[in-house]
């Protein structure tokens, strides 16, 4: 059927302005014990309760003041406030998460190591991925096979394993084989998401946001 010129007109531009096929874009900005609000492809900001999936099949898992559990496209994401993750389309659309910067200006983000959660701080001043014996010893890592290095610290020289982590995540960007090092010397229960990772992405600071997209 042939449409008229200006309805025509109007379908192209709808299309040009859709989310690709198969993406589904998550913005969390309001958390509460049990409910969540997010905007979910740019729309009209909802609340969700616990339980409850939309007609997009995005799914809150769990919430508390602190982060939301989501469904997103059969894959399960943590967002604390203000983040947004973008799943991956079926036409090959790049992998990106947004970070929001915290009261001293640190980006955090949940993310796993190996399939495991992992709570990161984003330190561009980190040659590598770092984790505590501790959390490598949570995660199942036999750090000690790895390669001993000493590496220079502000505190003076450390010693520490080089190991290769077969996947890191954050948000929906899984990145495979990536180096890092486990610090026997700081009992911190973060993990340093340090240059091995970030190198691999384009990393756009804008405001308080930062946003890491996969480039390989």
């Amino acid at each position: 059927m042939d449409l008229p010129r200006g309805l025509r007109h109007f379908v192209a531009a709808a299309l040009a302005l859709a989310p690709p096929v198969g993406a589904t874009e998550v913005n969390v900005i309001g958390l509460f014990p049990g409910k969540a609000v997010v905007v979910i492809d740019r729309g009209a900001p909802r609340t969700l309760s616990a339980g409850q999936r939309t007609a997009e099949g995005v799914l809150l898992i769990a919430s508390d003041s602190r982060s939301a559990t989501l469904e997103i496209d059969g894959k399960r994401e943590v967002l604390q406030l203000g983040q947004h993750v973008e799943t991956a389309a079926s036409t090959g659309a790049l992998q990106s998460v947004t970070l929001a910067a915290d009261g001293n200006g640190h980006f955090t983000a949940q993310g796993q190591v190996n399939g495991a959660h992992v709570r990161f701080l984003v330190d561009t001043g980190a040659t590598l991925v770092t984790l505590s014996a501790t959390e490598a010893a949570r995660l199942g890592i036999d750090y000690r096979r790895g390669q001993k290095l000493v590496s220079q610290t502000a505190n003076g020289p450390v010693m520490v394993y080089r190991v290769r982590l077969d996947t890191v995540a954050v948000g929906s960007m899984t990145l495979n084989a990536v180096d890092a090092v486990v610090n026997e010397s700081t009992g911190l229960d973060v993990a340093l998401l340090g240059m091995s990772f970030l190198n691999r992405t384009e990393m756009r600071r804008e405001g308080t946001t930062l946003t890491l997209t996969k480039r390989y």
